[in-house]
């Protein structure tokens, strides 16, 4: 069986594990704007990673077979997988607009000069584009409202029996480190792909009765946590919803395009538009191939998630 040192290494290996992936996404800052895809894949890449190495020191400690530990690495589990649908749901709601935003661009790919009442059309067909995603903001909205808002109630947690964390190897103190850090990643997502309404999600408080998981993965935690928060404060300027930066350019370059159709329209001549068209097409590909990205990466965290819980009834079973 696995010595107390031993057991005490590969803990703390975890810790320093999360830490030095916390401190990795509080460094994309530097590199990635906030809220792109490119954030968002890393931020989601973190999650799929520190699930991973959870799974992996699980099968480290020796632990007993069919104890509560089991249980409660399950509920964990699919906690993880409940979120995570509600998640992909968001995504495809984003994946439907980006395919109406891509067909209207596609509608109008040649139209050096379109008349009144083609721009007529075409702005109809704007309209009903951009109520359907205020629709989709407000479904999302009431989700964020019912079933994703408890994950801030995690964040803010407090410990009051530090001897409970230290049961099963150390394990449950793991196990609850593990769900801070991925309901916070979890906020983060939710605040790109689903709806954002504010900062105050990130608010931190209780950090006191975290110290016992060391003050460097509490440190890193608080920092990202922090961070996060200023620049939803930057970005949100009053404008609630869907925070991400490809879909935000999109929104943007469709409205540009509504414009210059509606003085068209309004004032019966023709306009050299296919700069407008241009773009639209090319935020919308972009926003449609990231979709597409981060679609992929959380169904295999899906097959990651179901392959973890296997490998550990199978361990329990052979032991």
């Amino acid at each position: 069986m696995m010595g107390s040192s031993c057991t005490n290494s590969s803990v703390n290996g975890f810790y320093n594990f999360l830490t030095q992936g916390l401190n990795e996404l509080h460094q994309s800052f530097l590199s990635h704007n906030f809220m792109s895809i490119q954030f968002i894949s890393q931020v989601l890449s973190s999650l799929q990673s520190f699930h991973s190495h959870l799974t992996i020191l699980v099968q480290k400690l020796c632990l007993p077979i069919g104890g509560k530990w089991l249980d409660e690495y399950m509920d964990e589990s699919s906690r993880l997988w409940d979120v995570c649908h509600v998640l992909k749901s968001a995504l495809s709601g984003i994946e439907n607009y980006s395919s109406a935003g891509s067909n209207i661009a596609s509608t109008m790919d040649g139209y050096h000069n379109l008349t009144p009442e083609l721009s007529h059309q075409v702005i109809r067909a704007i309209n009903i584009c951009q109520r359907e995603i205020l629709g989709l903001e407000e479904e999302n909205k009431s989700l964020m409202e019912t079933r994703i808002q408890p994950l801030s109630q995690c964040l803010n947690q407090n410990i009051s029996m530090e001897s409970k964390l230290n049961e099963f190897n150390g394990f449950r103190g793991v196990l609850y480190a593990m769900r801070s850090v991925s309901s916070l990643l979890l906020m983060i997502l939710f605040c790109g792909v689903a709806y954002c309404w504010s900062s105050s999600c990130f608010n931190q408080q209780g950090y006191e009765g975290h110290m016992v998981f060391g003050s460097s993965f509490i440190v890193s935690m608080a920092r990202l946590q922090q961070r996060v928060a200023e620049e939803i404060d930057q970005k949100i300027n009053g404008q609630r919803g869907i925070m991400l930066l490809e879909f935000q350019q999109a929104k943007i370059a469709m409205e540009e395009l509504k414009v210059e159709l509606e003085r068209i329209v309004g004032y019966e001549t023709q306009y050299e538009i296919q700069a407008k068209v241009d773009n639209l097409k090319g935020c919308f590909g972009l926003l449609r191939c990231g979709v597409e990205t981060l679609t992929g990466q959380l169904d295999d965290f899906f097959d990651e998630i179901v392959e973890g819980r296997k490998k550990l009834l199978d361990m329990c079973s052979h032991k």
